[in-house]
């Protein structure tokens, strides 16, 4: 989860290298900044016909994400700059989803709201109408995260004590805030899909954990990997009891991180055991179909996922493999799909630091999730936290003390911040089931294209240069064009 902020990450933000960030242990001590505010701009009152609707923010905020009244025409006349051709024949992976980590604490400070502006927020995020952002993907922590108010999980007990029949088994703690959002958004989206990760076992489950509590490090005692096989099992069917299903689990949120709070260190050969010979059979029995995918870490290690598929009784059990950007190349993730073309590839997390710039982060964050995961095969994107309070919490001691919300929220009063607007280019046009389809990648101009099921088309496109650019894009043998600031991002949807 949440890392530490170094100078080299920072700095790849404002160059837009691939992110270089530790692989783990994120934590801040830096003042708060202020939120995110854009401006809201004035437009036309009269609209202009056009074949392509088109949404822009810009770096400076003068447009955040909004519909402009411009004229964008499918023609066969002369091109504008560069072209980016497009082939709908051309299709690759299936999308399920675009959103954000609901975090314990994320949950906490939205329920925390008035009913009216609580609604109206859940609203938003997750209507599908067409007139708000469709949020259609999300992940939650198996018990606390370190985006939570303390540490918890849904099996502790008295310290020298086991309960390896997990009588006392328990999620309550998760119906004073999770369950009650959780309810809200099915209300509000029944489809939407929901991923949920563990930060760490029970502790009485664990060797050598680092720390009193037994929260942080230590790995999973093979004596309890049939009883925390279980522990998923319960938790699922828990879950589904309250009305939530449970689309995927990851067995371990960074198994190669042992700093952080709550954390548990998973090998590749222990995560490959624990599926085969646990996990997988013990979903099969108990009849449950959630998807078991591997990993959810960084993209330095993709031969993480490999070393897993390649024993081929754990494969067997396995959807695919999960990744974030804290380090590594969002490239290396396309090698690893023509390896195991059978498995799916997922990106589950990225923050955005308290210290970071709107347009620095909406930059690097549209090339390497939107356009980069995407174009590396990645069935979802999902941004990390998607709400705090003003000073970056709820959070665990020890957690991410610096992790910038989507949103910020002071009592009723909402703010949306960097990642909102990243998300919000996709998911409100890019709905589940659409694939990804063929368009030129132009360094300057990184993009993305996809089809929805209803035939219509969306393309994203970003401006990564430092001046004005105009161009076009063609696919049927028609040609439209536009034109957009140096670090503006626009969503086109003909």
């Amino acid at each position: 989860m949440k890392k530490s902020f170094t100078n080299v990450l920072l700095a790849s933000f404002i160059t837009l290298s691939v992110c270089s960030m530790p692989a783990c242990g994120k934590k801040s001590t830096a003042t708060p900044a202020t939120p995110d505010k854009p401006t809201t701009p004035t437009t036309p009152t009269t609209p202009l016909t056009s074949d392509v609707a088109m949404w822009l923010t810009t770096a400076d905020q003068s447009q955040a994400f909004t519909k402009q009244n411009v004229a964008i025409n499918f023609g066969s006349g002369a091109v504008s700059g560069p072209v980016i051709n497009i082939n709908a024949a051309t299709t690759y992976q299936t999308i399920d989803g675009f959103g954000y980590c609901l975090t314990g604490g994320s949950a906490q400070v939205i329920n925390l709201m008035n009913d009216t502006e609580k609604n109206a927020l859940l609203t938003d995020l997750f209507a599908t109408d067409g007139t708000h952002i469709g949020v259609s993907y999300l992940r939650i922590s198996i018990g606390a995260s370190d985006m939570s108010g303390f540490d918890y999980t849904y099996d502790e007990v008295t310290p020298g004590q086991t309960d390896p029949d997990l009588k006392n088994f328990s999620i309550d703690q998760e119906k004073t805030d999770l369950i009650p959002i959780l309810k809200k958004i099915l209300a509000i989206n029944p489809n939407i899909k929901i991923l949920a990760s563990p930060w760490t076992a029970p502790t009485w489950m664990k060797s050598s954990p680092i720390g009193a509590n037994g929260f942080m490090g230590g790995s999973l005692n093979t004596a309890y990997y049939s009883a925390y096989a279980n522990y998923f099992v319960k938790y699922i069917q828990a879950m589904k009891a309250q009305g939530i299903t449970i689309d995927a689990i990851t067995p371990q949120n960074e198994p190669l991180n042992a700093n952080n709070n709550p954390a548990m260190t998973m090998q590749a050969n222990e995560q490959a055991t624990f599926i085969k010979n646990n996990l997988g059979p013990q979903f099969k029995a108990a009849g449950i179909t959630t998807k078991i995918i591997a990993y959810d870490h960084n993209a330095d290690h993709v031969d993480y996922p490999t070393t897993i598929f390649q024993d081929t009784a754990a494969s067997a059990y396995i959807d695919g493999s999960a990744f974030h950007l804290y380090a590594g190349s969002i490239n290396a993730l396309s090698p690893l799909h023509d390896m195991y073309p059978a498995k799916n590839i997922y990106f589950t997390e990225q923050y955005t630091p308290a210290t970071g710039g709107f347009g620095g982060d909406l930059n690097w964050h549209v090339t390497n999730l939107i356009v980069g995961a995407t174009r590396n095969w990645c069935r979802n994107v999902l941004e990390w936290n998607l709400a705090t309070d003003p000073n970056y919490g709820p959070h665990t001691d020890g957690g991410c003390s610096g992790c910038k919300g989507a949103l910020t929220i002071s009592s009723s009063t909402v703010t949306r911040n960097v990642s909102y607007y990243i998300i919000a280019h996709a998911s409100k046009f890019v709905r589940p089931g659409a694939v990804r389809i063929a368009s030129d990648y132009l360094s300057n101009l990184p993009n993305v294209a996809f089809k929805n099921t209803d035939g219509s088309k969306v393309l994203i496109v970003l401006n990564s240069g430092t001046s004005q650019q105009s161009f076009s894009f063609k696919i049927d043998g028609k040609t439209a064009t536009s034109t957009l600031d140096a670090g503006a991002v626009a969503t086109y949807i003909w």
